[in-house]
């Protein structure tokens, strides 16, 4: 095995290079993406606005409104109204998170993502 270094030819060290450049993309748009998940509102609501919810990007609870008439719904009515409200805006928020982790990755040749 003399002469042969460590086993690494020019062009594994181009595909080392070219892996690290790809990782370092990866991370920054990372961090941009968490950026713009935090600084995003998406909204929630049940009953054709009666309850409507605010989440960030990141499902992190921002607000809730109320509207007058559904406090006479009743204590489990209005519970039920704010549950489907939440449920609303958090599959809307995992689905802008899912696109934009998409975005992201797409383009970069990484099996499995």
């Amino acid at each position: 095995m003399a002469g042969k270094g460590f086993g690494f030819s020019l062009g594994k060290m181009k595909e080392l290079a070219d892996a690290f450049k790809k990782a370092q993309q990866v991370q920054e748009g990372a961090k941009q993406v968490q950026e713009d998940l935090n600084n995003m509102e998406i909204e929630g609501q049940a009953q054709g606005g009666l309850v409507k919810v605010w989440v960030s990007g990141n499902q992190e609870p921002l607000r809730a409104e109320i509207a007058p008439e559904a406090l006479n719904e009743g204590a489990e009515v209005l519970s039920e109204l704010v549950a489907a409200a939440m449920k609303d805006a958090y599959q809307k928020s995992t689905a802008a998170m899912k696109e934009k982790m998409e975005a992201l990755t797409a383009g970069l040749g990484i099996p499995g993502l």
